[in-house]
């Protein structure tokens, strides 16, 4: 069972209605200790990276997915914000510690040519294997809005990147931890591909 994380920041009915589309059992949660019976877990997110962290701890997550994710090695999601603050730092309205579960930090767009948010449809080039693209051809397009994008060091995490005025990370992989900058929930075919590959990660295939 999937449980998708509700700390008051994510777009959740419409992650819900791609399971129920896939048919994929799945439950909303804004309990932590719902956590310890899931087997994957996805981390939504709209919204400001402070106040999302802010959620997370006064809920009682950071702890969870630090147990669930970190120690116990159950497959994480993170989808648009929710992404973004698997990574250490957000510099998103001030300086904000993220649950640095991947050595990367959040920016904010450095272009002045082209509009931001980066808003609508964008492809993803892989860089890389990557679990949630298996049967997806590179360089598909999915659904983007955002501000900020990762950036990271580490030249192992990043799976997908795409452009905008540059090139920036949206998507990454490491070990159980995952992360999507695009909406796939609202990315059509390839979108519900996406989710269909997390739900099956870790599972034998005949």
């Amino acid at each position: 069972m999937i449980v998708i994380i509700d700390y008051g920041m994510g777009n959740l009915r419409s992650v819900s209605k791609a399971f129920e589309a896939l048919k994929i059992e799945h439950i909303i949660s804004s309990d932590p200790m719902s956590l310890q019976q899931a087997d994957k877990i996805l981390l939504p997110g709209v919204g400001a990276f402070g106040d999302g962290m802010q959620n997370l701890k006064k809920l009682g997550f950071e702890e969870a997915l630090t147990q669930e994710v970190i120690h116990k090695k159950k497959p994480l999601l993170g989808i648009c914000l929710g992404m973004q603050l698997l990574a250490k730092t957000s510099e998103e309205m001030g300086q904000h510690r993220g649950l640095g579960f991947v050595n990367a930090d959040i920016i904010g767009f450095q272009t002045q040519e082209l509009k931001v948010p980066h808003v609508g449809w964008n492809n993803v080039r892989y860089t890389q294997e990557g679990s949630l693209f298996k049967d997806i051809p590179d360089n598909s397009d999915f659904y983007f809005v955002h501000s900020f994008h990762m950036v990271s060091e580490d030249k192992g995490l990043a799976t997908g990147v795409s452009d905008y005025g540059y090139e920036f990370i949206s998507s990454v992989e490491q070990g159980n931890i995952f992360g999507c900058q695009f909406h796939p929930e609202k990315s059509q075919k390839h979108g519900l591909d996406i989710l269909k590959n997390f739900s099956l990660l870790g599972e034998s295939s005949c």
